[in-house]
């Protein structure tokens, strides 16, 4: 099956709060996004509204009729506003005030009782769930347990890691997560600083069904312009599979 791609359009927001105003405008960059080969639209509304704001969710559904991707905190609030707008899927994250971007996976173990309750509730809704969790046996497990439909594979420390036999060993841990996955039959996604350089090996992965990606995007668009931005990640993805 192909891989699908999901570009995350948090960025764009960014430059728009920065003055207030309403350009860069993020329903715009999304239309861009679809019309250049993006199978899903990515969006994280953040407890402080960093970026994405409650209109820009509202527009979008308005706008895509299919492929709206939410990234949310289990706190109740943002269960509850997320919902609201009824987007296909919803990915839950750990967040922080303080982090300028994730910064792993959920710890589960910690967080159980509330990503269950949050699971539950975004699945009584229709809505379908994943998990943000990083690439081992315990965290795997512990999405199916909570009934996940999928998990999102944290991607950090192997975009981070340098040097070749370093990041090949983060690369296996991640096959071996993503095989494990399959194994408990949960959709297998990743994301997380993937980049133009860095994400054919994980899109080769043979059960990888979507790959969010965002930052880089938006970075090689302000060079590029974002359609083509977006089309040569895209390009990468087929040519790995």
């Amino acid at each position: 099956m192909p891989v699908k791609l999901g570009v995350n359009i948090d960025h764009i927001a960014t430059l728009r709060q920065a003055r207030g105003g309403v350009d860069p405008d993020p329903i715009g960059a999304a239309r861009v996004c679809r019309a250049a080969g993006a199978d899903v639209i990515v969006a994280h509304l953040r407890q402080d509204r960093r970026h994405i704001q409650e209109a820009d969710l509202q527009e979008l559904r308005k706008l895509f009729k299919r492929g709206l991707h939410l990234e949310l905190s289990v706190a109740p609030e943002m269960l509850s506003r997320g919902a609201r707008v009824r987007p296909d899927s919803v990915c839950l994250v750990p967040e922080s005030p303080s982090e300028v971007t994730t910064q792993g996976g959920l710890d589960l173990k910690r967080n159980e009782k509330a990503v269950g309750k949050a699971v539950e509730k975004l699945k009584k809704a229709g809505i379908g769930v994943s998990l943000f969790v990083d690439p081992d046996a315990l965290s795997v497990r512990a999405a199916k347990s909570l009934g996940a439909d999928a998990v999102e594979l944290c991607t950090l420390r192997y975009a981070k890691t340098t040097g070749k036999h370093l990041q090949q060993d983060e690369l296996e841990k991640i096959s071996l997560a993503a095989y494990l996955a399959e194994e408990l039959e949960l959709e297998l996604h990743a994301g997380h600083d993937l980049d133009y350089s860095n994400v054919a090996p994980i899109a080769q992965i043979s059960n990888m069904r979507c790959l969010n990606i965002g930052f880089a995007i938006i970075a090689r668009s302000v060079f590029t312009g974002l359609k083509a931005a977006v089309v040569e990640m895209k390009r990468l993805i087929v040519a790995s599979r």
